[in-house]
């Protein structure tokens, strides 16, 4: 049941966008003395619903999305009936292009809004957990998974520089805005030799698969014991906390990914060293069908030594939870652009509901759950900007078009764009929802 938790975070992340993004062309239109129908959070049939002034609010069965039905205007209810009647001075068509340009982007402008505001929020309430580069180098350097390997970097290497430049933290080397950056490359200490090591231009679409960020980098942990697992090797020989692995079968150790890679090749017997105490003891023992010694390295010692918690005032959080936000939003940006010139990959980079669910995971946390809704404010911005009719931006270039040309498109031709750009939507909908599917296996 854990899809459940994750599609209840999905559904209300959608349904709080989806209303202020609503709500900001409802307050735009009212400001400006036209009439609004209709507000709806989710689409038709109904739910809930109950009349204030002229305007109905509803609740409704879709929560996919929303509408306000504004008087005048040529919108998703293709309500070609009230069009085809004289303009009334309260509708949307019969006020300047201004006040109707303004009324198009007050979604836009209030996800934006939220997007900040959400992040201001989180870098206030949950502060700030970095993993400091340094202490990482001073205690082995990186271990490298495969898609690490995959661009040639190695288990052991200490990365130094970023795009030539110097940086702090473990988070660093994963932003979006570094895997994005046009001919990007680490420098590491390689056994003392420094390696540029390129970064190609479509790295990130591998974070957006189910291996992600979890089989790229990570620090080193020294094998050491935490806990002994019952019923295992560890626990019959005697293992206890705190002891310390040094060598597996002669070959030297230090590290838990040295203790894996000379498990796996152990065969049928295993002779372990272990430093306790200031002594060595050894164990030989048999290892027929066994894949693991049976113990949970140390971490917590490694885990203070390297990492920093940083907290925030109010005052603090405002100016670097906006420049989060507006760095999220120019990443997005950045990564659309490169989708469409073909260096991405659209099936690999974009995600549909289902995607989307997936990365809010099985447990409710709170601060991923605000962090990504964050995001999600910033990218429907950004997609309602885009212009194709039927979104925001189209009516934006529309009226744009109106604006310096002083001439108005007619309805006619208003309407049928608003038919073709809701085809072109429902197919991309139903193609980004396939992909989904098609990920999921």
């Amino acid at each position: 049941m854990d899809w459940m938790v994750s599609l209840a975070q999905l559904l209300l992340s959608f349904s709080i966008l989806v209303a202020v993004h609503e709500m900001g062309h409802l307050l735009a239109a009212k400001y400006f003395g036209m009439r609004v129908e209709q507000f709806s959070i989710g689409f038709p049939p109904k739910l809930l619903s109950f009349k204030k002034g002229e305007t109905e609010y509803a609740i409704s069965a879709i929560p996919l999305g929303g509408y306000v039905k504004i008087s005048g205007m040529i919108d998703e209810s293709l309500d070609t009936e009230a069009m085809n009647k004289d303009p009334q001075p309260w509708e949307f068509r019969s006020k300047p292009a201004w006040q109707r340009l303004i009324v198009m982007l007050g979604g836009i402008i209030v996800n934006v809004l939220v997007g900040v505001l959400i992040f201001i929020g989180v870098t206030f309430a949950f502060g700030d957990m970095y993993f400091l580069k340094d202490v990482i180098n001073q205690n082995g350097g990186f271990q490298v998974g495969p898609v690490g390997e995959s661009i040639g970097l190695q288990t052991g290497d200490k990365i130094i520089r970023i795009n030539g430049k110097n940086f702090d933290y473990l988070q660093d080397i994963l932003k979006p805005e570094t895997l994005l950056s046009t001919n990007a490359y680490y420098t590491v200490d390689r056994n003392g030799e420094l390696i540029d090591i390129p970064i190609p231009a479509d790295f990130i679409q591998k974070f957006n698969r189910k291996e992600g960020a979890g089989s790229f980098i990570s620090f080193r942990v020294p094998a050491v014991v935490g806990e002994v697992a019952k019923g295992s090797l560890a626990e019959r020989i005697g293992m206890q906390a705190g002891d310390q692995l040094i060598s597996i079968n002669g070959r030297d150790v230090q590290y838990i990914d040295q203790v894996n890679t000379a498990v796996k090749e152990a065969g049928d017997s295993i002779h372990l060293s272990v430093l306790r105490n200031g002594s060595i003891l050894t164990f030989h023992e048999g290892f027929a069908e066994q894949s693991a010694i049976g113990f949970r390295a140390d971490t917590e010692g490694m885990f203070n030594a390297m990492s920093q918690r940083m907290t925030y005032s109010f005052l603090e959080s405002i100016p670097l939870g906006t420049e989060r936000a507006f760095t999220t939003l120019v990443v997005q940006v950045t990564a659309f652009g490169k989708v469409i010139s073909g260096v991405l990959s659209p099936r690999e980079s974009l995600s549909g509901p289902i995607g989307i669910m997936q990365a809010y995971g099985p447990t409710w946390d709170w601060e991923r759950f605000w962090s990504l809704t964050g995001v999600l404010s910033l990218v429907l911005a950004f997609m309602n900007l885009l212009p194709i009719p039927a979104l925001d931006g189209g009516h934006v270039m529309f009226l744009s078009y109106e604006m310096i040309s002083r001439r108005k498109p007619s309805d006619k031709f208003l309407e049928t764009a608003q038919k073709i750009g809701m085809v072109f939507l429902l197919t991309l909908m139903v193609l980004i929802f396939a992909n989904d599917i098609i990920k999921l296996f």
